[in-house]
């Protein structure tokens, strides 16, 4: 059965490759970047029957925006992908005072899930872009009072994605599969080129789980769960992700800081 899925960040990279993927296989693919132009480009690379959403997750208010967008069009979203991350950027703190990574690679992806999860249905999934670097958060860091090295900060964000998915699933009943993976260490995608000047290995070893974990069976009942593709298995994330105390601090401030752009 085909179905309608958004994958963020997807004119280039993983996203760009899952998104061809499935739409070779029949499903209505949304596609989103920050570019239009690079979205008019990686909609032809993908095929016809698809769909483009611009939209800044550095700004929440596009965030907004882009839900809203989808939902105008859609009355059902059977998967979201929150593929779109940052590592590097030429500008690392935002006008805000937040680090980009904060904001790209954890509250946007909060902040689209909970506007979409109205129209996803309880059989639906939601798969967030975890990483095997992953670090315990400094809440001061992700209120913007302190800045960190890049490494820190995407490691600090990957857990923040990790411990929001496996605490909003423990509270939803009836509702989509909410997972985190871990798509494969140093693919050959954009950040990794840029960030650590390697070449990569094969991007289908991301691509092939992220659509494993949006439609394969055994991620039916894994919601809350955090899939490492390194180890191709299950896996425990970073030990803070399972501090109760860690947790609530983060969730509290990520529901905080997005309450703050209204």
């Amino acid at each position: 059965m085909n179905k309608t899925i958004l994958v963020t960040g997807s004119t280039d990279g993983i996203g760009l490759l899952t998104a061809k993927k499935l739409a070779a296989d029949g499903h209505k693919v949304l596609l989103h970047g920050r570019s239009a132009s690079k979205l008019e480009r990686a909609a032809a690379a993908v095929g016809d029957d698809v769909e483009t959403y611009a939209a800044d997750l550095t700004d929440l208010s596009e965030v907004r925006k882009l839900a809203e967008n989808v939902r105008t069009k859609h009355h059902n979203l059977d998967v979201l992908i929150n593929n779109a991350g940052v590592l590097k950027a030429p500008q690392t703190v935002l006008e805000n005072g937040q680090d980009i990574r904060f904001v790209v690679n954890t509250l946007a992806p909060f902040l689209l899930t909970e506007l979409l999860l109205p129209i996803i249905p309880a059989g639906g999934r939601v798969v967030n872009l975890s990483s095997a670097a992953q670090a315990p958060v400094n809440i001061n860091a992700m209120r913007g009072n302190v800045q960190l090295a890049d490494m820190e900060a995407y490691a600090q964000s990957k857990l923040a994605i990790t411990i929001w998915t496996r605490e909003w699933a423990k509270s939803l009943s009836n509702a989509p599969v909410m997972v985190a993976v871990n798509p494969g260490s140093l693919l050959a995608s954009k950040m990794v080129k840029e960030g650590f000047g390697l070449a990569g290995n094969d991007m289908n070893i991301g691509a092939d789980i992220l659509i494993d974990a949006a439609l394969g069976e055994r991620f039916a009942d894994a919601s809350g769960a955090y899939f490492d593709n390194d180890s191709g298995a299950f896996a425990d994330p970073h030990a803070t992700a399972r501090d109760k105390n860690h947790a609530a601090d983060v969730m509290n401030t990520i529901k905080d800081l997005i309450s703050r752009t209204g």
